[in-house]
């Protein structure tokens, strides 16, 4: 971007310069002897255009929605709308969870996000043996058909956007939904929304996983075909960087296991006879907003790019839309501390607003008292308002990509860039996303960034306020919500109402049909759709499956 003459003339000024601060230094030195990001990326004392001298400004950055999109996926970006505001909820049953998303959206909320508990994440129903003692705890509890009407009672999904954060049964939620909005009079063509559906980082990282890396790939890319022809609109894929962020990894590999995912899913697609931009147009990201605020900023842009030259050189994308990375961003959960949880507000907005300054497309601000418990209802309209202070009240989204062309985000970009590659080169080298998961290499690679990252803070290298640096004696804590314990009593019982007046001949016909699918090699969609419709339950969809596919077994990473 820069004339070459014109660079190393001043990469000798800049030489001179650093000369006459070191003499500085060495009477009055600086507070650290190494600056570094989180993820190790060593921080020069300044930046200037010999760091990003050799940049081509339309072949590295481009203009706001043209390829490679690092400056945005859109040309006006928020100047045209904002993100959506999408608080992710669920707790208790159905009808607490409904409540909640009711209150959300009289708040200014513009999207749903729903958490489910961790039966229904991985396929069992509310009375199973294995559900004991979590239903409802850390989202709402989905069994049938039954549920999902009341869950979206007086919701109309014509005019809201849902996103759903449900991986292995996936399909079935799906299946679900669709059939809620049928009963609304809402076609499947109008349904907007995103399922997460991105069972590959389960194995890596969050481990709500039911069937085998293989198996589950046929599950993916069943809904890719399914949605392609009969939900257009929606996000069939949500490939997550969040959680492998949350298990401990750096910026750089949160870029490059979630994109070797997306590499994964794009190859299995197509080896399922589809072509590239019959599906890429709707696959849709997730990434963890974190602390290191530049840092942040810069990823979310190198994602952007790195993504859109994959798509164009890798696959052949034409569809410009297939070469756009669009994100859904959520806070750091595992940057809130129980200590002080009220500094927590301050961590979560600073975040947010890397999200925004990064150009996410969507937005979730975890609330300040998730530490400690359910967020209350007090701390989300919190965490809402922070994304509306930034949206309405301090100019940010006045112009696109504000923080473009600073020397130092675009140094920073590229070098998360250049690291993130080197990750996809490795990973391909072994085989692909799915080989290297089955080698534990994602999983080890994760393991040794988390333990580098918590000795930082055992030693104070790194600082975290309340926690190793100015704690504090606290005395009181703030009002959590408190889930009533006869939840799980209650959400027994209406499965039980449901299994003893619905046709149960007609269930046991419809999963039959879904056993013989399974089996062989017809789409599983359709026959979801029809199971969910009869009233057959989650666990007893996920159950004909279990038998057919069989069940995951991680091995041990050491």
């Amino acid at each position: 971007m820069f004339d070459r003459d014109y660079v190393q003339q001043l990469e000798q000024k800049q030489a001179e310069w650093e000369q006459r601060v070191a003499k500085e230094i060495e009477k009055r030195p600086e507070r650290k002897k190494e600056f570094t990001t989180d993820s190790g990326i060593g921080i020069e004392r300044a930046y200037t255009p010999v760091n990003i001298g050799a940049k081509d400004y339309e072949r590295d950055l481009g203009f706001p929605g043209e390829y490679p999109f690092t400056r945005g996926v859109q040309s006006t970006m928020y100047r045209g709308r904002l993100w959506t505001m999408r608080q992710y909820a669920g707790f208790g049953t159905a009808e607490e969870t409904n409540q909640r998303f009711k209150y959300l959206l009289e708040q200014g909320q513009t999207g749903l996000s729903v958490a489910f508990d961790l039966p229904t994440q991985i396929g069992y129903d509310s009375d199973h043996p294995l559900a004991r003692g979590e239903v409802g705890r850390v989202g709402v509890a989905i069994n049938s058909l039954e549920d999902m009407e009341i869950l979206f009672d007086g919701i109309p999904l014509d005019r809201v956007s849902t996103s759903m954060t449900i991986n292995a049964p996936a399909a079935v939620l799906l299946a679900m939904y669709i059939a809620v909005a049928e009963k609304q009079g809402v076609p499947a063509d109008k349904l907007d929304g995103t399922i997460q559906n991105d069972i590959l980082k389960e194995y890596v990282a969050r481990g709500t996983y039911i069937f085998p890396p293989r198996t589950s790939m046929r599950l993916v890319t069943d809904i890719f075909a399914y949605c392609a022809k009969n939900v257009p609109k929606w996000n069939t894929i949500s490939i997550s960087g969040y959680h492998i962020r949350e298990a401990g990894s750096t910026a750089a590999q949160e870029i490059a296991f979630t994109l070797a995912d997306g590499i994964a899913y794009v190859e299995a697609a197509r080896e399922a006879g589809l072509e590239v931009d019959e599906f890429a147009p709707r696959l849709s990201f997730f990434f963890n907003a974190h602390v290191n605020f530049f840092e942040e900023v810069a990823k979310f842009r190198a994602a952007r790019r790195l993504w859109a030259r994959i798509m164009k050189e890798r696959f052949g994308a034409k569809n410009p839309r297939s070469q756009m990375l669009r994100f859904h961003t959520q806070t750091a959960g595992c940057s809130l501390t129980a200590q002080q949880p009220e500094v927590n507000i301050m961590r979560v907005a600073f975040q947010a607003l890397s999200a925004v300054l990064g150009g996410t497309q969507s937005l979730h601000t975890n609330s300040f008292d998730e530490a400690l418990a359910l967020p209350s209802e007090n701390a989300v309209r919190i965490a809402l308002r922070t994304q509306q202070v930034i949206g309405y009240e301090i100019g940010v989204t006045d112009t696109v990509d504000p923080l473009g062309g600073s020397y130092f985000i675009e140094a920073l970009t590229d070098a998360l860039e250049t690291e993130a590659q080197e990750y996809l080169e490795r990973i391909d080298a072994t085989g692909g996303a799915v080989k290297s998961i089955e080698l534990g290499f994602m999983q080890q690679e994760i393991q040794e960034s988390a333990y580098r990252y918590q000795k930082a803070i055992e030693s104070g290298e790194k600082m975290v306020i309340g926690v190793n640096k100015f704690q504090m004696q606290e005395d009181t804590r703030p009002a959590l919500l408190r889930l009533d314990p006869a939840i799980a009593e209650r959400q027994v019982e209406r499965l039980a109402r449901l299994r003893e007046k619905r046709d149960a001949g007609r269930v046991a016909a419809v999963l039959q049909r879904l056993r013989e699918a399974a089996v062989g090699t017809d789409p599983l969609m359709p026959v979801i759709l029809e199971a969910v419709r009869a009233y057959a339950t989650l666990g007893e969809i996920c159950g004909v499956l279990r038998e057919v596919f069989g069940e995951y077994k991680a091995e041990q990473v050491v």
